[in-house]
């Protein structure tokens, strides 16, 4: 009996890509099996232009290498090449489509990521200025592997390329200061999770984006970012420990506006989700939150409300359960308690503090923590001719303080 004719062109990709039934294809688009099965026949209908571009994202081919053919005067979703791909004026890569003309095993997936794993590692000890070259360098190269990959094994590269965005950008935003930088970078990082088909990359890295304008105040363009992130972590089935850091960080943008009794009731939603607990497992990225965290948010935003003995016992508490390989968190907290004690009126405890925190940054240098102490020594202008602040002055401003703050 004569076998059916179909597309043996678009049957071959999707098995080459990983999709090794028309289930798994059809799941994977988001459309009924038997759609997949009419593609595959030997008279293809043309696909929605939606269908075109996720079928050749998927399948790295173009439409008529994959069997179809287009009707009269309608134009294929084609793709571009690995040349239409240029940097930006940032000098960021973008985030590409697939070229046909090389194909990388499927093991490249594992060993990006691999690399990944250790730039996140290495993000909480190694110098940041050191670091980051390195990781965008890796970024670039997830982009050329983003042309050279197909199916499930370019969806992996997509996912560990917005981690690494991601991180690049936390180093430029936290780190060396570059908030616009920083917002350019993490647009890429969105662009590569859009790829990825990953909702929690995207929260996380839409949340970060609000940092940008809730750091200047600007609580209306963070606010659009925050429902943004909120919508893609209901997307994704998000963990509470991630809605939990949502909270955060819309407290945090909400304090930067002045609106402390807002921030304090967000932490305390963010400190219900914590207690209630969560059986949805915590992507391995997510690394940069803890109930400790949640803590040291609050006592922040309670310093900033002038609720000073509350500031003081929540940012103790705080750098009491802060692991001590959280070196950068703890200058963090270490500043603002040197910031509870000058707002009481104790320069010298204020400068015990501020001296900690100097200590832990030649050990681990850390853009915010710094700005910290530089906030704490404004506020001790009225003291600046007592010893403690004298002495703190000299550690301000000492040979390796100044050419790391200068160099970084």
């Amino acid at each position: 009996m004569p076998q059916t004719p179909i597309n043996a062109r678009l049957r071959s990709a999707r098995v080459a890509a990983g999709y090794h039934s028309q289930q798994a294809l059809a799941e994977a688009l988001g459309v009924g099996v038997r759609q997949v099965r009419r593609w595959e026949s030997s008279t293809p209908p043309w696909p929605h232009p939606d269908l075109q571009a996720a079928l050749t994202r998927m399948l790295g081919q173009s439409m008529e290498e994959l069997g179809f053919t287009a009707p009269p005067g309608r134009e294929s979703g084609g793709q571009r090449s690995r040349s239409a791909w240029v940097s930006t004026g940032k000098g960021l890569a973008a985030v590409p489509a697939q070229s046909a003309a090389t194909v990388q095993p499927a093991s490249v997936g594992g060993d990006f990521a691999s690399v990944t794993r250790a730039h996140r590692s290495l993000y909480w000890s190694v110098s940041p200025a050191a670091l980051y070259p390195t990781v965008i360098g890796h970024a670039e190269l997830g982009c050329v592997l983003l042309t050279e990959t197909v199916g499930r094994t370019r969806q992996s590269v997509a996912s560990s390329l917005s981690e690494t965005w991601l991180l690049a950008g936390r180093i430029q935003f936290f780190d060396l200061r570059e908030s616009a930088e920083a917002d350019e970078t993490w647009l890429r990082g969105l662009q590569a999770a859009r790829e990825a088909e990953d909702h929690l990359l995207g929260a996380a890295t839409l949340a970060h984006m609000a940092f940008v304008p809730g750091w200047e105040g600007r609580r209306d363009d963070a606010a659009q970012r925050i429902v943004a992130a909120r919508t893609y972590a209901r997307r994704g089935d998000s963990p509470g420990l991630l809605l939990a850091w949502l909270d955060a960080v819309e407290a945090e943008c909400e304090t930067r506006a002045g609106n402390t009794r807002t921030a304090l009731h967000l932490i305390g939603h963010g400190e219900g989700v914590l207690t209630e607990g969560d059986e949805r497992p915590v992507p391995d990225w997510f690394d940069w939150f803890s109930a400790a965290r949640l803590a040291a948010f609050k006592g922040n935003t309670q310093l900033r409300a002038g609720h000073l003995p509350q500031a003081r016992a929540t940012l103790s508490d705080a750098l009491d359960q802060l692991p001590q390989a959280e070196q950068k968190q703890r200058s963090v907290v270490l500043g603002d308690l040197a910031a509870v004690e000058a707002a009481a009126g104790a320069p010298v405890a204020a400068c015990q503090y501020a001296v900690r925190a100097l200590d832990q940054l030649k050990r681990t240098w850390y853009a915010t923590g710094m700005d910290r102490v530089r906030e704490v020594r404004q506020a001790l202008a009225a003291h600046q001719h007592e010893q403690c602040v004298r002495d703190l002055d000299e550690r301000l401003y000492d040979w390796s303080t100044t050419v790391s703050a200068l160099a970084r």
